[in-house]
């Protein structure tokens, strides 16, 4: 057994100018109120780009109550700090400022606050009333306003959050370090944050504190990056835990029937009954045909992509087990389908887990990458159209006016951008080179660029599953865009079975867009099969960029969606009989491994 009490953990990034006066003084105040034998002091070097790493290693090999860990890497201040604090020995751990901004007579009562076990963490405040805190108020008003967001939106009752003057009982920051995410500044607000909502006892005392030097904190870089993780720890605490299922599916419905209350408000609701019952049922059936002949090409992508990630199953079981799963993401909110899928290939074929979701994963990113593509060249199209000519789709689309050449401006810029982004992110997944990391770095080495950096990575990383084979790559993506070619197709028949008066090339493009567009609107999980949001977004896009008038548009959009649901729906109900499947089963054993997808 250790015989440390109290490990004080100093936060140390380039500070060979005051370290060792720093340990000196800590190592005397604690000596004046511990035995000799009963604390430790931790320097958390943290990637410094000076002389702080020999200083803080000298220091340690002197006196064996001072250690010195050392990052080669910047950890960033919560980082380092967490760090440090699982190498520390002590069941009392504290830590404050190397710079000694606060008064060290307050010390002892950190400490003691804790050690007692009367409070579960302690942190010293500078914005009480008894503070004694001569702040300049370019620093002083931030704080405040911080703080006060703090208070508001993470509904706690510490006044200042970010005091480097911390005590914790050492089982209550193991449990707490467990959910804290953020690795920087916000590491201090996010640990008092999570310990008052967990229901542990929390201190907050007056300090006597004096600036010393100046900060390095980033005043635009990390304020802006503490407000974000001001509002993801609200996200995580306030809304999160409310957003189940359930809630998903009656806000989803209850938004459905509320647009179906006002439809009659703004639409001609009997006229776009009539349209629909004057379409076409030849073209309308042609429609369903070609949407069928999707459904064998999204089997054999889905098998192109277990076959790169290790196995080999039959097109027509893959198919099936696609039309399981889509189906369920009609009948279920949340795309809860798509983890049927992962349940259906393990159970069915003994494929893991952890290779159904990596694969699910993978269809999606292609899935993502076609729908952004397809829309980002039809923009372009749209805008080249209709800035140089003023026939044809041009005059349609702008009316000969400033204000559409402005629209079309706008969206040519749109799809430059999605162009470019697709074109990055496979460049990216097709080298060898950590190209994202490296463009990040360029902006920001901040936590927060690194955190971002991550999620694009794993994007990149599911295109990397199969970007390794050229061939696979070329036969993923190529069917990826021939289905949703097909799904474009059928949307362009359906409007044809309206006798929608529109040149071929304007209804080709049009058409193109406002299905994808559609379709990426779909993403949201508001409701079973994107219900409603499809609709929506397909029918302004086609009244925005054409003269098709509201109740043909969203009459077409309806047809439409429903063409492509009921094919789903057969599909499915045929597949779960022949593979013997229950959906509803399906449903609730995935939900026990959606949030462990690395068990087999």
């Amino acid at each position: 057994m250790s015989s440390v009490a109290v490990s004080v953990v100093l936060p140390a990034y380039d500070e060979q100018r005051t370290l060792a006066a720093t340990v000196e003084t800590t190592l005397d105040t604690l000596g004046s109120f511990l035995p000799d034998d009963s604390f430790e002091v931790l320097v958390a070097e943290d990637g410094c780009t000076d002389d702080t790493p020999e200083i803080a290693a000298r220091l340690a090999r002197e006196d064996d109550r001072i250690r010195h860990v050392h990052s080669d890497e910047r950890l960033g201040r919560g980082g380092a700090l967490t760090r440090a604090f699982r190498a520390a020995r002590g069941d009392t751990l504290a830590y404050f400022d190397t710079d000694l901004a606060t008064d060290m007579s307050h010390l002892e009562e950190l400490v003691t606050s804790v050690r007692s076990g009367e409070y579960d963490v302690a942190t010293g405040s500078r914005l009480l009333a008894a503070s004694d805190a001569d702040r300049p108020a370019n620093r002083d008003v931030p704080s405040r306003v911080y703080n006060g967001l703090v208070r508001l939106f993470l509904r706690s009752s510490v006044h200042d959050h970010q005091c480097g003057f911390k005590a914790f009982d050492r089982a209550v920051l193991d449990d707490l370090l467990t959910d804290v995410e953020d690795d920087h500044w916000f590491w201090d607000t996010e640990l008092l944050v999570r310990a008052q909502r967990a229901g542990y006892r929390v201190r907050e005392f007056p300090v006597d504190w004096t600036p010393k030097g100046d900060t390095k904190v980033d005043f635009v870089r990390d304020v802006l990056g503490m407000g974000s993780g001001v509002l993801r720890t609200w996200w995580q605490l306030a809304v999160a835990p409310r957003i189940t299922r359930r809630v998903t599916l009656v806000a989803g419905t209850l938004l459905t029937l509320l647009a179906v209350a006002l439809m009659p408000q703004y639409i001609d609701v009997s006229r776009m009954l009539a349209e629909i019952e004057t379409a076409d049922p030849a073209l309308v059936v042609a429609a369903a045909l070609v949407y069928v002949l999707s459904w064998p090409l999204r089997g054999g992508r889905y098998r192109d992509i277990l076959e790169e990630l290790g196995y080999t199953e039959g097109l027509g079981f893959l198919t099936g087990a696609v039309f399981i799963s889509q189906t369920g993401n009609l009948v279920f909110p949340a795309r809860a389908g798509d983890a049927v899928r992962a349940y259906v290939v393990k159970t069915r074929r003994r494929v893991p887990y952890p290779t159904g979701f990596a694969s699910l994963a993978v269809e999606r990113v292609f899935d993502l990458l076609t729908i952004t593509l397809l829309a980002g060249v039809v923009l372009v199209g749209l805008a080249a159209t209709g800035i140089t000519s003023l026939s044809g789709l041009g005059a349609t689309v702008a009316g000969g006016n400033q204000s559409g050449r402005v629209a079309l401006l706008v969206a040519s810029g749109v799809g430059v951008a999605a162009i470019a982004l697709v074109g990055a992110i496979v460049a990216s997944a097709r080298s060898d080179r950590n190209l994202v990391r490296r463009g990040m770095e360029k902006v920001s080495s901040d936590a927060y660029a690194d955190r971002v950096a991550g999620v694009i990575e794993r994007f990149v990383g599911d295109v990397q599953a199969v970007a390794g084979d050229r061939g696979a790559f070329a036969r993923i993506g190529a069917s990826s865009v021939v289905i949703w070619t097909l799904d474009v197709v059928t949307a362009l028949l359906v409007f044809a079975a309206f006798d929608v008066a529109l040149p071929l090339t304007t209804l080709v493009a049009v058409g193109f867009f406002a299905v994808s567009v559609g379709n990426l609107a779909k993403v949201l999980p508001l409701s079973p099969g994107g219900l409603g949001l499809y609709e929506g977004a397909f029918s302004l896009l086609v009244v925005g960029l054409t003269p098709v008038a509201t109740p043909i548009a969203l009459g077409a959009a309806i047809v439409d969606h429903a063409v492509k649901n009921v094919v789903t729906v057969v599909g499915g109900l045929a597949s779960m009989l022949v593979l013997n499947v229950s959906l509803t089963t399906a449903v609730e054993e995935s939900r026990d491994v959606e949030a462990t997808p690395t068990d087999d």
